[in-house]
């Protein structure tokens, strides 16, 4: 008789510095919910975990608690991908626990450390092998007063010292990517500021459930053992890319948007803009959306989104001049873009704060070879529904998050960037 092996659970903690992890992560391991529990951190200097709960006696475990492991040779989401993999396949395979939470540095985005371990999850499937582990849930620790005293209840992302503006993004990155968002901290800001923040947030995650709480107090049920984690999901859940689609609904119901990859350290050369399974080789998705001509959707406490699309490209240099008059009362501007300066070359565009970052994201399917446009159109017929008959694939669309917007004036500032008369 086959006996069903059960994998090791995984929750992922993620937040900014100082938003209340290790709070979290020593009341996990105070209360495991019947769990044996290992905890994967970066450096064990950056985070001050209850030795009480981490002792350790002859390599074993001498309180049902857990066990503490460190990871020191750099960033786990882009160094240690590998490691990562390895540490988690030999915790499982110690038979000693059954659930594993890794603490992210503050400093670190969640998608990719989320693509190692689905991608462990499905390469033993096609082996027909179980699973040796698969991520439950990854929590966002958000600190409600700091949003509040920084980020102006989080609808201005401005002023932050540029040490700390890639911080600002990556806060963003987290919130957008996750499925708990526990707002920590809530004592410290009144029912309006908390009501705004968490406006804020569904703006930026439309999925996650979001949790108030105070010394991250948090009932275990809602960080362990949640089977909230599905990664299709959780990457269609940004706000910005939920903007393209139901903008893209208006006019085709069936229409599905793909995940496009956006590790801002790990961008590899790719035959074409097409889309692969769970970004198994860190690919990028062909973009095929549709017009929208919506006006965006008011949120409460005046936070909109804005779509702008155009098929002809943006002039390089007048673009960058745009975001260096970009509004500050903008939260979020992310989306794909193409300059005539480069017209083969798909680009995606991040703004948050004062930070702007344009990546490479491959080729335009325009642009690859006639076999490669072929077989993309058999797998995915509806890419004709997006063909234009000058340009192809290439279409500049970008949404635009933010409080009283000038959408007008913002509108009209990117539309004097395009290319008017471009030729290919």
């Amino acid at each position: 008789m086959s006996v069903e092996y059960t994998p090791c659970k995984v929750c992922l903690v993620e937040g900014y510095l100082g938003a209340g992890k290790t709070t979290l992560l020593n009341k996990v391991l105070a209360q495991p919910n019947g769990h044996r529990i290992a905890v994967i951190v970066n450096d064990i200097g950056e985070i001050n975990i209850d030795a009480r709960l981490i002792e350790k006696s002859g390599g074993g475990v001498t309180m049902q608690d857990g066990d503490l492991i460190p990871l020191t040779n750099g960033c786990i989401c882009c160094t240690l991908s590998e490691d990562l993999a390895q540490q988690l396949s030999d915790l499982a395979c110690t038979n000693k626990y059954d659930y594993i939470v890794i603490e992210a540095s503050g400093i670190c985005e969640p998608m990719p450390i989320a693509q190692t371990i689905t991608m462990m999850s499905e390469a033993t499937k096609r082996q027909g092998m179980p699973e040796i582990v698969r991520l439950d849930n990854i929590v966002a620790v958000v600190d409600a007063a700091r949003l509040r005293d920084e980020f102006s209840c989080g609808d201005v992302l401005r002023e932050m010292p540029e040490d700390e503006e890639d911080l600002a993004s990556l806060l963003i990155q987290q919130i957008e990517f996750c499925d708990t968002i526990m707002l920590n901290k809530v004592d410290l800001c009144t029912e309006e500021e908390l009501q705004k923040i968490e406006a804020v947030l569904r703006a930026l995650q439309t999925r996650a459930k979001i949790i108030r709480c105070e010394y991250g107090d948090v009932p275990m049920d809602e960080v362990l053992d949640t089977d909230r984690f599905d990664y299709e999901a959780v990457a269609m859940s940004a706000g910005w890319i939920q903007a393209i689609e139901n903008e893209g609904e208006d006019h085709d119901e069936h229409h599905d948007e793909h995940e496009h990859h956006d590790h801002d350290h790990d961008h590899e050369e790719h035959e074409h803009h097409h889309d692969h399974d769970h970004e198994e080789e860190h690919g990028h998705g062909h973009h095929h959306h549709h017009h929208h001509h919506g006006e965006g959707e008011l949120y409460e406490y005046n936070i909109q989104t804005f779509v702008f699309e155009d098929r002809r490209p943006f002039d390089m240099d007048k673009l960058q001049f745009v975001f260096m008059n970009w509004p500050v009362n903008v939260i979020r501007t992310k989306g794909y873009v193409w300059f005539s300066e480069n017209p083969n070359d798909a680009f995606i565009l991040e703004q948050a704060g004062r930070q702007v970052t344009i990546q490479p994201d491959g080729i335009w399917l325009a642009a690859a070879t006639e076999r490669d446009r072929q077989e993309a159109f058999a797998e995915y017929p509806d890419l004709a529904d997006d063909w234009d008959d000058v340009y192809g694939d290439r279409v500049n669309r970008l949404v635009v998050i933010g409080q009283d917007l000038d959408e007008e004036g913002m509108r009209k500032a990117m539309q004097d960037a395009i290319v008017a008369n471009y030729q290919l």
